[in-house]
Parts: structure tokens; C-alpha cells; sequence
């Protein structure tokens, strides 16, 4: 049960954190508003390498780290990018493909066999997304610069953010299976990862943006942190000590629903036929659950 909640909470927190990031996606660039996040992130969790033992193995530090790198550096500035072209529910409902990802990669990996009632579940949730995604490109963005005609390119980041966040999700749970790491002591090597990565990649050259922010929105900038990475990863991490990849990940999909409480403040509608499906996508989840 608590693997259920922390993924529902971890999908909560990140959908509402990405619709505070988009806002900032217009003024600075996504390399930046991930590293800054994740600088952030580290700073307050901290704390956490106190429980880091002399015992524990060279080996899973350095998986840790490289999930971190994939996972964290490159997903989520490909999931930024995303934001910036095509709004919070377009980019988080390309999940479509996540939880058979995941699923897969867990079954051929790490031997993690789903029951035929799991594998039906994640194949509705999966069309169910699907269906979502198809019917918000009905939708105008606002302030897209991209046209209908460049479909294949707008949705290349997407795609490219859910393969890397399902890698670094299949590393975690690869040192989890071996290890008795704590989920917080994980999310600090991670977070620590992609830290290193970024700065690597911007020549350790930062842009410590958060200053130039103006301060009433200073405050909601670094909540969406505290929720979207630190306890969003956290949560992620605790789903993937607690549950199959393959599972997890479908019950971490359910961002795009979530989504639709801010769908008005960036699209036209909500259709009834996002709510049937949204409706049919719960419905795999309880197979998946019960």
C-alpha cells in the first residue's frame, strides 16, 4: 500500500511542479531551470548522507549516480524542453508509452514477471493515455511556437525524457533489489548525479537564475521545488524499493489525468471523451492494483 500512495503522491507533486516550471520555460532555458532545481533539491535533503555507510559498495553509488545523470540531468531537461513546446498535459500524457516501457525493460532486465491481470492493466492505462494525448492535440497551445506539421519533432523530447526517466528508474530499482540503501539516501546520490552531469555539460558555467525571479513568484518557484524534485523523487524512490518497475510506473502515469485540474489554464476544454477514457484508465489501474 505504501508503494501505491507514494505514487500517486510522487505524480501529484510533479504535475503540479511542472505547471510552475512551464511558466519559467519562457524566460530561461531548461538546462538552467534543471540545474538550479536540482542544486536546490540536494541542498535540502542533504541531511540524508549521514546514513551513508563506509560499508556501502563502491558499485551502487556509481549505478545511483548514472540513474541520477540519465534519469534526472538528461530526463528532465528533455522534460522541460517539452514544456516550453507543448504545455504540461501534452508532455506528461506521452507517458502513453512509460509503463509498457518499463514493464518490458523490468521482465527482460531484472526477471520481474507480471501476472496476465497486471499486463492487461498496463495495456489499457497505455491506450488510455493514448487516447488522451489524441484528443488534447485537438487543442490550440498558447504561446506554442510549433504547428501541427512539426508533430514528429515537438513530441521528440517527450519521448526522449520518458525513455531516459524509465533507465534511470530501472537502475534504482536494480540497487534496490541488491541493497539496503534507504529512498533517501537514493534521491541525494541521484540528485548528486545529475548535478554533476549538468555542470559538466554547461562547461561549470550556472546560471543561478532564481534571483532575477520577481519574489512573488520566488516563493512558489521554490515550492514547486521542494514538491516537484524533493519530495517527487523521493516518493518515486520509495515506489521503486516497494513495487515492479512495471507496475509502479503505471501507477506513476497517472500525471496526465492529474494534469486536467490545470488543463484550463492552458487549453481549451475538457472533453467528455478525455473523461471517458480518463475514466477507463482508472478502471486498468484497478487491475493493476487489486
Amino acid at each position: 500500500m505504501i508503494g501505491i500512495l507514494s505514487a500517486f503522491g510522487a505524480a501529484t507533486s510533479w504535475t503540479y511542479a511542472c505547471f510552475i516550471w512551464r511558466s519559467q520555460t519562457q524566460k530561461y532555458k531548461s538546462i538552467d531551470i534543471n540545474l538550479t532545481k536540482n542544486i536546490i533539491a540536494f541542498l535540502v535533503f542533504i541531511p540524508a548522507f549521514i546514513n551513508l555507510s563506509s560499508a556501502t559498495e563502491l558499485r551502487y553509488i556509481f549505478i545511483l549516480l548514472f540513474s541520477g545523470m540519465i534519469g534526472i540531468g538528461l530526463g528532465d531537461t528533455f522534460y522541460l524542453k517539452s514544456l516550453q513546446m507543448i504545455g504540461t498535459r501534452k508532455t506528461l500524457s506521452l507517458e502513453t508509452l512509460s509503463p509498457l516501457m518499463a514493464a518490458l525493460s523490468g521482465e527482460i532486465f531484472i526477471n520481474e514477471n507480471l501476472t496476465s491481470k497486471s499486463w492487461i492493466g498496463i495495456i489499457i492505462v497505455s491506450i488510455s493515455l493514448f487516447i488522451i494525448l489524441k484528443t488534447g492535440n485537438d487543442f490550440k497551445e498558447v504561446n506554442s511556437s510549433f504547428s501541427e506539421k512539426n508533430n514528429f519533432k515537438i513530441y521528440a523530447f517527450p519521448f526522449l525524457s520518458v525513455l531516459c526517466a524509465v533507465l534511470g528508474g530501472l537502475f534504482s530499482r536494480i540497487v534496490f533489489l541488491q541493497s539496503d540503501l534507504s529512498p533517501f539516501l537514493t534521491t541525494e546520490i541521484r540528485l548528486l548525479g545529475a548535478i554533476f552531469f549538468l555542470i559538466t555539460l554547461k562547461r561549470f558555467k550556472i546560471n543561478f537564475f532564481i534571483n532575477n525571479i520577481e519574489k512573488s513568484q520566488q516563493k512558489r518557484f521554490l515550492l514547486s521545488i521542494f514538491f516537484g524534485t524533493n519530495i517527487g523523487i523521493l516518493l518515486q524512490q520509495i515506489v521503486f524499493k516497494t513495487l515492479p518497475i512495471g507496475i509502479g510506473w503505471a501507477l506513476l502515469s497517472t500525471s496526465p489525468v492529474i494534469s486536467l485540474f490545470f488543463a484550463k489554464n492552458e487549453e481549451k476544454e475538457i472533453t467528455k471523451k478525455i473523461i471517458f477514457f480518463t475514466c477507463f484508465l482508472f478502471f486498468g489501474l484497478s487491475l493493476i492494483i487489486l
